[in-house]
């Protein structure tokens, strides 16, 4: 893990709150990647480190309907910077484990000024929605998938994001057949709202 690289992750969080206090330098270090956006996560956040949505150039959120003024972005390299979760769940697409790491959800929310959100949004590239609470989130151990049997999640399969949790910890996931334990875990993932 890189510890500086996730402190200035967990500050742009905090942007805010130094922005209320009059101190601006804090918010230069949550400065737009530079790498492709792949997560982004709106709503009820801090700072952010972008602007509004643009109509011209956002056509997929235009497409499906989401307005904000505000957001944060991460790449690839942010989200990489964050601590990483490893997880081994039964996939309903083969039926056999695999080895998923990436981040946790509440880390990223952290990271993004949301740890206060009570309800999370997730919506994948293909318009699936699903709404989580946010402590369902915490309690399955929610992660943010960049990795599958350590492998980059390619996009065109279950990437370049997948939002899932392992649920062959949980017996009341268990006794569903393999097929109907993912429902809250959209794959593709390329957005994140945060309610209070």
């Amino acid at each position: 893990m890189d510890k500086r690289n996730f402190i200035a992750a967990t500050l742009c969080g905090l942007s805010s709150v130094a922005l209320a206090a009059g101190k601006d330098d804090v918010s230069k270090s949550c400065a737009a990647p530079a790498e492709p956006t792949l997560l982004t996560i709106t709503g009820a956040i801090g700072a952010g480190n972008r602007g509004a949505l643009d109509a011209a150039l956002d056509q997929l959120m235009v497409k499906q309907k989401l307005a904000f003024e505000r957001a944060h972005i991460f790449d690839f390299s942010t989200l990489s910077s964050l601590p990483r979760q490893t997880i081994k769940p039964t996939l309903e697409y083969d039926e056999q484990q695999h080895l998923l790491q990436g981040p946790l959800i509440s880390d990223v929310l952290a990271a993004a000024g949301a740890a206060n959100a009570n309800n999370i949004l997730l919506r994948a590239i293909d318009g699936y929605v699903v709404m989580v609470s946010a402590a369902d989130i915490r309690r399955y151990g929610f992660i943010i998938a960049t990795h599958l049997d350590g492998k980059p999640l390619p996009l065109g399969g279950l990437g370049p994001l997948w939002a899932v949790y392992d649920a062959d910890r949980f017996p009341e996931m268990m006794e569903r057949p393999v097929s109907a334990r993912f429902a809250l875990c959209p794959w593709g993932i390329y957005h994140i709202e945060a309610r209070l």
